[in-house]
C-alpha cells in the first residue's frame, strides 16, 4: 500500500472519529436530560399523591365537631398553593425548584400542625378512616423523601455531564442548561425541640 492510500485512511478515520464523537457526547446528553425528566415525573406523582389525600383527611378532621377550622384552612389553602405551582421538566433550575419546595414544604408544615391538633381529640385519632389516611400520608412522605433523593442522584450526574469535558463544549449544541436540586428547609439542621 502506498503513503497516499495510507494518509487517506489515516484522515478519514480521524474524520469519522471527529464526526461521532461529538454525536455519542450529544445523545449521552439528550439521555441524562430525559432521565431527569423521568425523575421529575416520579417526584411530581408522589407530590399529586399527597396532595389527592389531603381531601379526604380534612373530610375526615372536620367530622370532628369543635376541631379548629383555622387549623383546617391553612392546610386547604396551602394544598392549593403547592398544586398551582407547575413545573415543566425543561425548566428546572434552581429558582423554579426552590419555589416548588417552598410551596411543598408549607403543605408540610400546614400537615404537621393538622396532625399535632387532632392528639387533643382522641375519638378523631381512634377512627378507623383517619388511622388509615395518617398511615398513607406517612407512607407518602417516605416516598417524597425516597423521589427527591433520586431526582437529586440524576441531576448531580447531569450537572456534571455538562459541566465536565466533552459536555462542556458539546452542551452548547442543545442548550443543555444546569438543574437546580432539592435542598433542605431552613432550620432543618436544628433538631426540633421536645418537651414533657
Amino acid at each position: 500500500m502506498n503513503n497516499t492510500i495510507k494518509t487517506i485512511i489515516i484522515v478519514a478515520v480521524a474524520a469519522l472519529v471527529l464526526l461521532v464523537w461529538p454525536i455519542s457526547v450529544y445523545n449521552g446528553l439528550v439521555k441524562s436530560d430525559e432521565t431527569v425528566g423521568q425523575a421529575w415525573g416520579n417526584v411530581e406523582s408522589v407530590y399529586q399523591r399527597r396532595a389527592d389525600l389531603i381531601p379526604n383527611l380534612v373530610s375526615t378532621v372536620k367530622g370532628a365537631a369543635d376541631f379548629e377550622k383555622s387549623t383546617i384552612t391553612d392546610v386547604i389553602e396551602a394544598r392549593a398553593n403547592a398544586t398551582s405551582i407547575k413545573l415543566d421538566a425543561n425548566d428546572l433550575n434552581p429558582e423554579s425548584i426552590q419555589k416548588f419546595q417552598k410551596a411543598q414544604d408549607q403543605l408540610s408544615g400546614s400537615l404537621s400542625r393538622l396532625l399535632v391538633s387532632v392528639e387533643r381529640y382522641p375519638e378523631l385519632k381512634a377512627t378507623e378512616a383517619f388511622r388509615d389516611l395518617q398511615a398513607q400520608l406517612e407512607g407518602t412522605e417516605n416516598r417524597i423523601a425516597v423521589e427527591r433523593m433520586k431526582f437529586n442522584e440524576v441531576v448531580k450526574s447531569y450537572n456534571s455531564a455538562i459541566r465536565t469535558f466533552p459536555g462542556s463544549i458539546v452542551k452548547n449544541f442543545g442548550d443543555f442548561q444546569p438543574k437546580g436540586y432539592f435542598e433542605a428547609a431552613a432550620g432543618s439542621d436544628k433538631a426540633p425541640e421536645v418537651k414533657f
